[in-house]
């Protein structure tokens, strides 16, 4: 004979039953989660639509094999994105390159070596990074981390002298912009592996260094995944750091002192600026716009494939 019993429903879903106050409060909340989800649907359909009428006049294959970016050239106009991808793509590199070393050894020193109290301190103030408003982030990347990279130019032999807007201050000023979000969540994820682990393995024999490293680390991978895509998919939307750091210039180029344009930085030059409502000009900011969705869009699905692959589940 089966032992085994259902649990009992006690929420009273699905029927009338409770107070004025439950059934006002589901409208509410049913309210709130049908406005996020509209929209969020409703800047997709303008997206799309919008990008329809570019695409109408500039094909795929132009927009993205095409490595001349200058739609509103008034005698030869050009519409090839790759331009500014790259430049998108070198503030994401270099800023993942700065903040996922230092956010990940900041979580592990905050997880398993910081004493409680210095955990108590240290861990919000590092959070605070992350209210700084990005425009901040730009001046002090234009004020503070150029010049030093000019004065380095002098110093050292292999770096040359950096354009006054240049691709390495918005990645390093981007990099310290997203350390906090690396390091918060990945040592949330490490606070979560239990003691149990920690303490088998030191019952081995092994070393805080080798508790850290060959027990925690593993054991909150698929966290520090997520916060690394998210972090990265952070990086490639920062708008108002990377258009005051590393400028305005759409150009395919290796040199990270150089100036360099990003798909955000110009959707802010188009927003701004004085494009006609119609001109093509105008409707690129749609293309860009989109293009710039799915690429965030496939770094958040990608981001929850990880966590529900490499998932730890402890009881």
């Amino acid at each position: 004979m089966s032992t085994d019993t259902e649990p009992m429903d006690l929420s009273r879903d699905g029927n009338d039953v409770g107070t004025l106050g439950d059934r006002l409060a589901r409208y509410i909340f049913f309210a709130c989660a049908f406005v996020t989800v509209a929209t969020t649907l409703a800047i997709i359909v303008v997206l799309v639509d919008g990008a329809f009428d570019f695409f109408s006049q500039v094909s795929l294959v132009e927009f993205f094999t095409e490595t001349n970016w200058s739609p509103r050239a008034a005698d030869d106009p050009s519409f090839g994105v790759l331009p500014l991808v790259w430049g998108t793509l070198m503030i994401t590199v270099g800023a993942a390159l700065i903040a996922i070393p230092v956010g990940t050894l900041t979580a592990i020193y905050l997880s398993e070596y910081a004493d409680p109290r210095v955990r108590k301190v240290a861990k919000p103030t590092l959070e605070i990074l992350a209210g700084i408003p990005t425009i901040v982030y730009g001046f002090f990347a234009i004020s503070f981390i150029t010049p030093i990279l000019q004065s380095a130019s002098g110093q050292i032999w292999f770096i040359p002298v950096p354009d006054t807007f240049n691709a390495a201050a918005g990645a390093i000023v981007v990099g310290i912009m997203i350390i906090p979000m690396v390091s918060s969540i990945s040592e949330d994820a490490m606070s979560a592996v239990p003691d149990s682990l920690r303490n088998a393995a030191y019952g081995l024999g092994a070393t805080k260094f080798e508790v850290s490293t060959q027990v925690v680390l593993p054991a909150s991978l698929s966290g520090i995944m997520a916060a690394y895509i998210l972090a990265i998919s952070r990086a490639i939307g920062e708008t108002m750091a990377v258009t005051l750091a590393a400028g305005a210039l759409p150009q395919m180029t290796s040199n990270p002192f150089e100036e360099i344009q990003t798909m955000t930085a110009y959707m802010v030059e188009i927003g701004t600026g004085d494009a006609s409502v119609g001109s093509i000009g105008y409707q690129s900011l749609f293309a860009i716009g989109l293009t710039l969705f799915v690429m965030t869009f496939l770094m958040n699905v990608f981001s929850m494939w990880i966590r529900s692959r490499y998932r730890e589940e402890y009881q």
